[in-house]
This record gives C-alpha cells, sequence and structure tokens, in this order.
C-alpha cells in the first residue's frame, strides 16, 4: 500500500509586515482514488479513498473550512493567501472519506 500522510504546511520563511498578504502553501500524500478506477492487474475496482475536508485555522481561529470530493488530484497541493495580521500558528487538517485525519502547522512571523 502506498504511503497517506506525510503533510506539509509552508508560510512565508522571512517575517511578513503586519497587513501584508502572505502565500501560504500545503501538500499532502493522498491517493485521491474516486471509486471509479479498475486496477490494471485483476481489473477489481479500486474503492473511493480521497480526502473530504480542509480546515485552516490561523491563531486559533477557523479561516477556511472547505468541502473536497473525489475530483482533486493525487497528492493534493494546495496554497491560499492570508492577511498577516500577528504572528501565529497555521494549522490545516485534512480528513479523509475512510476516517483518518492528518494535521500539520507553520509559524508565521509578522513584523
Amino acid at each position: 500500500m502506498e504511503e497517506i500522510g506525510n503533510p506539509k504546511v509552508r508560510a512565508p520563511q522571512e517575517p511578513v509586515a503586519k497587513g501584508a498578504m502572505a502565500e501560504i502553501k500545503t501538500l499532502i500524500k493522498h491517493p485521491m482514488e474516486s471509486g471509479l478506477r479498475k486496477d490494471k492487474e485483476s481489473g477489481e475496482i479500486i474503492p473511493a479513498h480521497y480526502i473530504e475536508s480542509v480546515k485552516v485555522e490561523y491563531m486559533g481561529k477557523t479561516i477556511i473550512d472547505s468541502e473536497w470530493s473525489a475530483a482533486v488530484s493525487k497528492n493534493p497541493y494546495f496554497s491560499f493567501t492570508i492577511k498577516a495580521v500577528e504572528s501565529g500558528p497555521i494549522k490545516v487538517t485534512w480528513k479523509d472519506n475512510k476516517g483518518q485525519s492528518f494535521s500539520a502547522e507553520a509559524a508565521l512571523q509578522v513584523k
């Protein structure tokens, strides 16, 4: 079975000016199977296994709460920008349709 998880969240390494927009980049290893594809060797349907939701918290407050589907590609990369208000953690949590949950954090530095 393929490795799943190993989530990564990256914030700018240099401090961001207060009020400026900061790009946050995320990546997670996940098969993102739709349940519609067949195994080439056995011919059997590969069961659905995909990320259902992604939640982003900044300074402990939810800023993104999204629902995903099986239409998202394998090992999804997700980036977004946020307004840098103050230094603190950015936590991203991915949950899949099999009940697995993966989280990772990065520190945003604001000057």
